[in-house]
């Protein structure tokens, strides 16, 4: 089947809506105009609410029409970046520095498409849980929601989810069994040295030139340490020092993130990272501090529920538009810290716009809307029927 009609008959509205989350972005554990609108559709669609799970998440309840049974969890991600928008969409970003450079407002609008869906219908057996989660993009969103008892608060058996992909052919459906996207640590580490007057520089102990000594030493870290045949990925991507053209600055700090699909590699990253900080603070007679810390789990999809979500997609974009995927990617998901509880899959959705996510260009093809819906409504379809 293709689309699911119902879905498909409001799809202008499941757009507008989309592009009033895009206007009105709000970054981790702020989402509390987006969380509002969420909790108010569930309700208006007889669905039981609950607000504040893990600060700003909202969790719905929803009982099936066709008897008791098990449950199925849906969690869509709820927050936008703290970015600049060039997109020039009449649509784009009523503010500034924040942006839906992920698509996220799009995986919030599917999943109330699904809501709308079985609420209107309840052709199921058993729950349906909606998870609407805030702060995925490095704030530790999921954890925050389980540390409010997620799952002891609201069982599910299974757990689904998605997200857009714009490498993808437009609306083709990919599923990694097994590992399926890296796990990541962000690290800072913060060397405190000797400032002076710019023009004595023998007077200071720079952590400048530290810190671009420590930025070389960190690029072999992957390259002389890891096995070829694993992946993991260390990346500086912040260096912060200095106030004034004529002032050695006392510190500096180089921050970035580690990428590992092996816990092991990922400890011999760190230990790697620790060492190199140590002999630099001893050579260069500073005081540097290291600070490592686990923002994301491995994501690991369970392998007996892959194919059912495969044949869920299937009933919506046709057979060779679903692919199982043999490798996984070095981004991370939150959604793993969730799976890592409850078992579940994660899955792609290809669509038509072509510019990566997290660039300030990245456009979300409305198009992908019902389509996502309906993977995620047949899903529970499929998994919560009747017995008989």
């Amino acid at each position: 089947m293709p689309v699911i009609e119902r879905i498909g008959a409001y799809a202008e509205e499941l757009t507008a809506l989309r592009h009033d989350f895009h206007q009105h972005p709000e970054i981790g554990f702020e989402e509390l105009r987006t969380s509002a609108i969420v909790a108010k559709l569930l309700e208006e669609w007889g669905i039981e609410v609950h607000r504040g799970i893990g600060k700003t998440g909202v969790v719905g309840v929803l009982k099936g029409d066709l008897g008791s049974g098990r449950s199925v969890g849906l969690r869509a991600d709820m927050d936008a970046l703290p970015m600049e928008e060039r997109t020039n969409l009449a649509y784009a970003s009523r503010y500034p520095g924040r942006f839906h450079g992920c698509g996220h407002d799009g995986h919030t609008t599917m999943l109330l498409g699904a809501a709308r869906y079985l609420a209107e219908t309840r052709n199921f057996a058993g729950t349906t849980v909606f998870i609407f989660q805030p702060g995925e993009e490095g704030c530790g969103g999921a954890r925050a929601m389980l540390a409010d008892g997620l799952f002891e608060r609201f069982p599910c058996d299974e757990l689904y989810g998605l997200h857009n992909d714009p490498n993808e052919e437009p609306y083709r459906v990919g599923i990694k069994p097994g590992e399926a996207m890296a796990g990541a640590d962000f690290f800072d580490l913060r060397i405190r040295g000797r400032g002076s007057h710019g023009a004595m520089p023998e007077h200071s102990r720079d952590p400048i030139i530290v810190a671009t000594a420590l930025v070389q030493e960190l690029q072999t870290v992957v390259s002389r340490n890891v096995s070829p045949l694993k992946q993991a990925v260390v990346s500086v991507t912040q260096i912060h020092s200095g106030s004034a053209y004529n002032v050695v600055p006392e510190e500096a700090v180089v921050s970035g993130t580690i990428r590992f699909l092996d816990k092991a590699v990922n400890e011999l990253i760190r230990n790697r990272i620790r060492s190199i900080a140590e002999g630099l603070s001893i050579s260069f007679e500073v005081e540097i501090e290291v600070d490592i810390r686990n923002v994301f789990d491995v994501l690991m999809n369970n392998e007996s529920l892959v194919d059912a979500y495969m044949e869920a997609a299937r009933d919506v974009v046709g057979d060779r538009q679903v692919y199982r995927k043999t490798q996984p990617v070095m981004g991370s998901e939150d959604f793993a810290d969730m799976l890592h509880v409850v078992p579940g899959v994660y899955c792609t959705i290809g669509h038509a716009c072509k510019i990566p996510v997290h660039n300030p260009g990245f456009i979300l093809d409305d198009g992908i809307l019902p389509v996502g819906a309906s993977v995620l409504a047949r899903i529970v379809e499929r998994r919560l029927r009747a017995p008989g």
